[in-house]
Parts: C-alpha cells; structure tokens; sequence
C-alpha cells in the first residue's frame, strides 16, 4: 500500500486570493497601532493589510526567497490563523477592549475568513520544502532506526545564532532578542502537538499524551514548559505577555513555529509530525545546555535557565520515547510506507531550523552594524545625488509620532532625511536617531521599523538594488 500525499490546496487565483487575505488583514485587531509592543492583549497582532494588497500568495516562494516581505507576511497571516484552534486570555483578565477583541479574534467570520487562505499561505511559504528535501529508495523499519539514530553522533557545536550573541558588541541585546525568537513557540509550547493526540488511533496514542503531559508540568502550572520560560524571560527585563514582541518576530521564527502548526492542522503530514518531533526532541538535548551555558554568561548568572536545564532532563527521556513509542509502533502498525513521509518530517525541519539560525545571525550583524549604515549613507547618497545610482525612490512626509509597524525590503534601501527626526528601529532595544540630512542604509531580508520624534518628517526611501554596487 502506497500514501500519496496531497500537496494541491484549494485553489484560487492571485487576485482572489489577494482579495481574502486583504480582508482578513483588515479586521480591527489587526491593524497598526501606535506603540511597539503589544501589552496583555493577546489578540492583537499587527499585520499590515495597506501592504498586503500589493503582495502575491499564489505561488510557493523558491528557497532564495523564503526571508523576503511576503514571507513575512504569509507566516503573519498563518500565525493569526493557527492560533484561533488555541485559547488564550489576558494575564490580569479583561479590559473592556480586550474583551471586544476576544469576541472578534474567535468569531466564526474571523476563522472562516482565516481558513479560506490558510491552504494556500502554507503552499506559499513551505511548498519550497518540495523541491528542498527529497526522499527515495526503499526503506524498512530496521534501516530508519539506523537511519535516526545517526541523529545522536553529530558533533556538539554552537549554532550560528549562539555564535552571533557570544560576538555581537552588545551580547546581552542579542540575547533578548534571541529569546523573543523563541517566544512564538515557547509561550504556548506543545499546542501544535496536541492536535495530533485527538481522536483514536490504539496505544501510541497514549505514549504521544504523555510526551504532552511531561510539556504541561504533570498539571502543575509552575513546572509547566511555559511558565518556566516565562520566568526566563522576566529575569532578563522582558515581558513574558504573549505576542507582546510581535512587532520583533523575524520571519524565520513565525516559520519556525508555523510549521510544526502546518503539519499538526494538516493531518495528511501525521507522519512527517513524528519525524519532525524526533529531530527536535534529540537535538533539544545539547542546544539546551549550551543555551544554558551562553545565558548564564552572558547574564552574569542572573538568567533563570530552569526552562533550558529542563530539557536538557526531560528531552533525553522525549527523544528515545519518540522513536521506541512512537515511531517504530506506528511502522509496526501502519507498514513501511509510511516511513518516506517520516524521513521527510525528519530532514524538512532540519531545513527550516536552519533557515531560521542563519537568518537571526544576521538580524544580529545587521543590528550590530547600525552606527556603520548611518555612516554609508553619506557616500551611497552622494551617489544617488550625483546621478550615479538611479534609483525608484519614495518621497514620505509623516507627523509627530507615527509609527512605522516593523517589516522589511527585498532589496537594499537608502533612507534618507530630508527633514525632520527619525527613530531607526532595527531590533528591540535597537536604533539610530536621524535627522535632517542623514540616513542609512538598510539591508536586503531585514526587519525594520521607525518612528517620527519631530513635528514632522519628510524622508525619502531609494531602493539601490545593492548598496555594495552603489559604492564600488
């Protein structure tokens, strides 16, 4: 018996799709607002819909451009989506407002809205994984085993991200961004599993609930995974409300966490769930401990990093029951060809893990280099200004206090100022001030945003392509 998955969504064409995703983008919790992070209201989540309307969803992105602004605007859009199959409450409970927007994020309009582009979204942003990871030849049950277990002799070395925090010039800034990343994930940690111990499917059922039951703390709230990560986040100076950063999520740590959402909503990816759910629990083991390690440092012992050494505990005992109880008793169960869709849950995450390590390592070069990028302005400009670098160019004027929801560009951009101050965000707790007759220049993929502190700002915004060129 052969399982052919079935990778074709519901299909609508561009503009359509256009249409529905701008609609839902333009429900009232989902709009820009006025301040940087959102405080114990989780419902709100800014997702540009003014942008929204110039994007194209129809097609999957190639893997070169996974990090560009649709992507971050398809896993926005599907982070809103899978999380209305979750309930979340304010921590100090309902305001008035808060309350209305409970009622809006869980109405029967915003989910059905929500599930008309969701199948599509998904194609958008993962279907690259197709072409990235490709599973052949003729599998049994004893060659996975080894197949998986080759897992465990990979050497024990730093990621890139920990390489990027340990050598950013501002450690401690790095590390709180690093945890933001984590936070989509974190703060509601094992949802997306849950959804794959619904229903009746005999004994491993049971095994899968009680991987779930270890993530939830036996029913205690405060050895509960979040709730410890929670704390890791308060002892560093932040916020532990959820989605409190989103204006901060890069778009590789929305994948991150949208993916294992995809493969949990979408039963038909079962199989790849367990191969996915291996990788993740094997290698959660050695990352923990460094994680634990690097926050102790740099934090100078101040970090609570009971969520890390947590892991490094339970994951040993996760990673050995997700192959002799989960993996191996489904191939006993459901026969050897599912095993091909368990090899590719298997690599895919690999891709998408490491997707989004190299993508926070250079968030944090590009947060480190934001004194350098003012100072190109002056040689990139004075190209543009002498006719050498022509370039389409967008001529802004904004008021006293407008914010710029954080996004980012497919290409190098020069700001530039003509008159006016500007705050030049490029990460949390990390800007440039600019004013009349400076600028800088911002990299291709990065995540950006700003706000206006003069009555007035009048800014122009050249796309050069790469700024490289500009100044060769």
């Amino acid at each position: 018996m052969n399982f052919v998955p079935n990778h074709t969504p519901f299909e609508l064409s561009a503009e359509r799709l256009r249409e529905l995703a701008l609609d839902y983008a333009s429900s009232p919790i989902y709009l820009d607002n006025e301040e940087w992070e959102n405080s114990d209201n989780p419902y709100r989540r800014q997702l540009r819909p003014q942008i929204i309307k110039h994007l194209d969803f129809s097609e999957p992105l190639a893997a070169d451009q996974v990090l560009e602004y649709s992507a971050l605007a398809a896993n926005r859009l599907l982070a809103a989506i899978y999380e209305t199959d979750l309930v979340f409450l304010p921590k100090k409970g309902f305001t008035e407002e808060s309350y209305a927007d409970f009622r809006t994020f869980y109405s029967a309009t915003n989910r059905a809205r929500g599930e008309m582009i969701r199948p599509s979204l998904e194609r958008h942003v993962f279907g690259f994984l197709d072409d990235e990871v490709e599973v052949s030849g003729s599998w049994t049950k004893e060659s996975l085993a080894a197949y998986l277990g080759k897992l465990a002799e990979q050497p024990d070395s730093p990621s890139a991200s920990e390489k990027a925090v340990r050598g950013s010039s501002d450690p401690k800034r790095a590390a709180r961004n690093w945890l933001i990343q984590m936070a989509p994930d974190f703060l509601s940690e094992a949802s997306p599993m849950i959804r794959n111990v619904l229903g009746y499917y005999g004994p491993v059922q049971s095994e899968w609930f009680k991987v779930i039951i270890d993530e939830y703390g036996y029913g205690v709230h405060e050895t509960k995974h979040s709730t410890l990560f929670e704390d890791t986040l308060t002892s560093v100076g932040l916020g532990a409300d959820l989605h409190r950063y989103w204006q901060y999520y890069l778009t590789s740590s929305l994948a991150l966490s949208n993916y294992f959402h995809y493969l949990g909503k979408n039963h038909e990816h079962f199989f790849r769930y367990l191969g996915a759910l291996y990788y993740t629990e094997t290698t959660l083991v050695p990352w923990c401990r460094r994680a634990a390690d690097l926050l102790t440092e740099v934090f100078d012992g101040e970090a609570d990093v009971r969520y890390f050494t947590e892991h490094v505990h339970i994951d040993t005992h996760h990673g050995r029951m997700a192959l002799e109880k989960l993996i191996l008793p489904i191939v006993d169960h459901c026969g050897e060809s599912v095993i091909p869709e368990i090899v590719r849950g298997f690599e895919e995450f690999q891709v998408v893990n490491r997707i989004a390590d190299e993508d926070f390592a250079a968030q944090v070069a590009w947060m480190d280099a934001g004194p350098e990028n003012k100072r190109l302005h002056e040689p990139v400009w004075g190209k543009v200004e002498a006719g050498e670098v022509t370039a389409p160019v967008a001529h802004i004027v904004e008021p006293h206090g407008e914010l710029s929801n954080t996004h980012q560009h497919d290409g190098d951009e020069l700001c530039h100022i003509v008159s006016g101050t500007m705050k030049f965000v490029s990460g949390y707790d990390s800007h440039q001030i600019l004013e009349a007759g400076q600028g800088t220049v911002i990299w291709r993929n990065r995540l950006h945003g700003a706000i206006i502190e003069s009555d007035e700002c009048v800014y122009e915004i050249h796309s050069v392509g790469d700024y490289r060129a500009c100044l060769s």
